[in-house]
Parts: structure tokens; sequence; C-alpha cells
């Protein structure tokens, strides 16, 4: 990480540096309520520097946005990494979300429902974003079901379209109801019942046999 932002130009890093800054603002406060002067109070720069490197507000609350995404996936995907098959990558992604609405990776929860959630009428730049990562992740949890499926591990008649959406719509509506609630046990609980859901589709393999001599 030190190698490749020493590569960056000295407008990249100061870029970069204002993303950085800005995606827990943008996340925990929304577009709506982020200010000029949140954001210059956030990085110390003026407004000048702020707008010499970007050119309105939309500009940089996209890149927060994405710069947020890409964090939520990389430490997904480093969980799943210390996994081979699909049950376990699927439940490493639970793993993820275990104390999510108390303990979010970016401050202010996970920004993809919040993004989503505020962008739905009148961001369309933003809703745009939100709905591509949402397919995004809806197609990792189908390509796992499906490849459990190739393997031989889960049953063939589990529908990895129907259950990636179930999966999908129980995280993020489990994170929503903790952080409403302010009770993170509420979302611990919903990835019980879907880690039970997942061990469910594996099929049930008959006992070995014993040769009696």
């Amino acid at each position: 990480m030190v190698y490749f932002c020493s590569m960056l130009s000295k407008s990249d890093r100061t870029r970069q540096f204002i993303i950085e800054k800005a995606a827990p603002l943008f996340n925990r406060q929304g577009y709506a309520a982020t200010s000029l002067s949140d954001l210059t109070a956030a990085t110390g720069l003026a407004k000048g520097g702020i707008y010499g490197n970007f050119s309105s507000k939309d500009e940089i609350a996209a890149e927060a946005f994405e710069y947020a995404m890409n964090k939520v996936r990389e430490a997904i995907r480093f969980k799943m990494n210390q996994h081979t098959g699909a049950q376990g990558k699927l439940l490493a992604i639970l793993d993820f979300y275990h104390n999510y609405s108390s303990d979010p990776l970016i401050d202010g929860g996970c920004p993809l429902l919040n993004t989503a959630t505020e962008a739905d009428d009148h961001l369309p730049f933003l809703r745009e974003r939100a709905n591509r990562i949402m397919k995004e992740m809806l197609g990792v949890l189908e390509q796992l079901v499906a490849k459990g499926k190739a393997e031989g591990d889960f049953r063939k008649e589990v529908d990895e379209a129907a259950e990636a959406a179930f999966l999908f719509a129980a995280i993020e509506g489990g994170i929503m109801m903790s952080r409403l609630r302010g009770n993170p046990r509420l979302l611990n609980q919903v990835l019980d019942m879907l880690r039970e859901r997942i061990n469910g589709y594996r099929k049930n393999r008959p006992a070995r046999s014993r040769n009696k001599k």
C-alpha cells in the first residue's frame, strides 16, 4: 500500500485523501446532510483544495461510495478466501456481518443500505451505483449456491437465484432492524437462522455401512 501510494501523483494522493475522509461522512450523515463545510473540516482543506480536485459534490459522493464498497468487498473476500467449499464461503459472508450493526467496517453502517435508501427517488447517479453493487452481491451469492450444487454438496432442487435474493434481503433487513432498534442481537439472530438455512442446502448423505467380520 505504501509503495502504491508513492507511485501516485500529488493530485491523485489528494483526491484519495479527500475520498477516504468523505466516505464515512456521507455514509453516516447522508448526501443531503453533508455540506462543503463538513468536507473542509474533515480534510483540513479549503474549498478550493476540494473543488480543485473534484468537479462537484456529486462526484465526491460517488467516489466515496465506491471507496466504501471496495473496502467491504475486500473484507468479505478475505473472509471467503479462508475457505474452499461453497458452504464455507457462504458461512464466511455471514461471519463478516456478525455484529455489523454496532461495529461496521465504515462508520455509519452499511454503505449500500444507506445509499440505496437515500438515493431511491432523487439521486439517480447514486441509485445506479447502488443497484449495480446489489446485482454484483446477488451474483456472488448465486454463484456460490450454484458451485455447491455443481460440486455435489448442495441439493439440486435448491434455487440459487431465489436463495441469493433471500440471503441478501435478510442480511440487509437485519442490519436495518438492528440499527433502528439499537440492538445488534437482532441482526445476529437473523444470521444464525441463515446459517441453519445454508446448512439445510446440503445433501442428506447416507451413513457409511460397516462390514461385519
